[in-house]
């Protein structure tokens, strides 16, 4: 019991001072220190420091690493030759200014389906959601969760193919690929993209109702007359090339996945790589081979038209070290905590949550760790480092799908990830201006309300009629 309350004295401080804003870099190592020293280990302390937090973090570095590399650069090339812009003005044109709401989800969902990072996203479409909603007369409050609608949910957890790091966590674990149960993430991400359209349209109508406006914000651009004349260029890039990189990393992640490497026979790699188990990693390569082409091809594509290409570059691969490091440290905060011996009282108890259904108790393990950590890929890979082995053990015995557990994973870390603390809202937040009492009532409708119903249905129909 002893070190049962260390882990949750631990995982409270967590939380909190994650809140308050203290780095995870910092956090998950003097975190994992307390819950040892309280456990009565700390004569273990070090050999636990070098030997288990260190080694479960640079594995985790190990195997993402491309990944978030690939994806963080992508998006700043993304950004940078204004294909982003064209893009999220292209569906201002093509949806129209009436429909503010949707468009401004829309142009989120297109961006971060297509592989660029949601800060990016956010970034690059506040400005359009600004101009979208003053002239909409539409209370700027509502932006955030407009742009949280798009970016941080249907196309970050249900949509099958999505390049998010969130939807290739689990393949390592499972065996499995970004486009997992594909039928039920298309159900899903409809329920998520209708019902918080519908809740974001509702309170809209109210304000205007109510003779609220847009409100009396600060909203000028800053920047200097040269990035404002580079802004201009860039906007008018021809859609189609804008396009084009999005639909290479979707296309590219599903050519290699269903036909390429099913085709490939994988035995010639055992003599020289024993450990390896290529039906488990096949899809990390898939979408390592498609972020790479797509950012090939969008450096090609613009080749005259880069303001400082070196700089972009340096930039978008600078960009992925604190996401992934700040993972990678959860993952190793995690590792720490499995191997206290209080753990294993709450190990069972997730683990017998719904007895004989494990999508249940991955769900809710999913969920908890989500929301302790503020993080949606750090409470998925803490979970699965821990508990992947099994969940994939219980899915075998109770006949369901590495598929349907995969989809169910990442679904269910992007239910209570959105916390007051997650980092993700406070950067919104930030970039738009805006407090928490005036926004995130509606940023936890849209991010909470609607994808943990979504998550019910897909465990239900799951249930009775397995992944599809």
């Amino acid at each position: 019991m002893t070190s049962t309350l260390a882990i949750v004295v631990s995982l409270a401080l967590l939380m909190y001072l994650a809140y308050r804003g203290v780095t995870v870099l910092l956090l998950a190592p003097l975190m994992g220190a307390l819950a040892v020293v309280l456990s009565g280990d700390a004569a273990l302390l070090l050999p636990i420091y070098t030997g288990t937090f260190m080694t479960a973090l640079s594995g985790y570095v190990l195997q993402f690493l491309p990944i978030f590399l690939l994806g963080s650069l992508f998006g700043q090339l993304m950004a940078d030759s204004g294909a982003a812009n064209t893009l999220s003005r292209w569906i201002v044109a093509s949806v129209g200014e009436k429909h503010a709401i949707v468009t401004v989800v829309l142009a989120c969902a297109l961006l971060t389906y297509g592989g660029v990072s949601l800060f990016v996203v956010a970034f690059a479409i506040y400005p359009v959601a600004v101009d979208l909603f003053r002239a909409a007369r539409i209370p700027k409050r509502l932006i955030p969760a407009t742009i949280a609608l798009g970016a941080f949910t249907f196309t970050m957890t249900a949509l099958p193919g999505t390049p998010a790091i969130q939807n290739a966590i689990p393949i390592p674990y499972f065996g499995t690929n970004v486009f997992a149960a594909p039928g039920l993430g298309i159900i899903a991400a409809a329920i998520m993209f209708g019902g918080g359209s519908w809740w974001l349209r509702r309170r809209a109508a109210a304000a205007h109702a109510a003779g609220e406006g847009y409100g009396d914000h600060d909203d000028a651009r800053e920047g200097t007359p040269a990035e404002a004349e580079q802004d201009a260029r860039w906007s008018v890039m021809p859609v189609p090339l804008a396009l084009l990189p999005l639909l290479l990393v979707v296309g590219i992640n599903a050519l290699f996945t269903y036909v390429v490497f099913p085709a490939v026979d994988f035995s010639f790699l055992a003599q020289r790589f024993p450990d390896l188990a290529p039906q488990k990693i096949v899809g990390l390569w898939a979408l390592i081979i498609a972020l790479a082409t797509a950012c090939t091809a969008l450096v090609l594509l613009r080749l005259k038209h880069w303001s400082n290409l070196k700089n972009t570059i340096n930039q978008g691969v600078f960009g992925f070290m604190l996401p992934l490091f700040n993972t990678a440290s959860e993952v190793g905060y995690g590792a720490i905590i499995a191997g206290l011996a209080g753990f294993a009282i709450i190990r069972d108890a997730v683990l017998n949550v719904a007895p004989g259904n494990p999508l249940i108790s991955e769900a809710v393990a999913m969920n908890v760790l989500a929301g302790i950590t503020g993080s949606s890929s750090g409470g998925l890979s803490i979970a699965l480092q821990t508990l992947g082995q099994d969940y994939l053990r219980m899915a075998h015995e109770a006949g369901i799908s590495a598929e349907l557990m995969h989809r169910v994973a990442v679904m269910a870390a992007g239910g209570m990830d959105t916390l007051p603390h997650c980092g993700a809202i406070i950067t919104l937040l930030a970039i738009c201006k805006l407090t928490h009492r005036q926004s995130y009532g509606d940023i936890a409708a849209v991010t909470i309300l609607f994808p943990l119903p979504a998550l019910v249905l897909v465990i239900a129909l799951g249930t009775m009629f397995g992944g599809f």
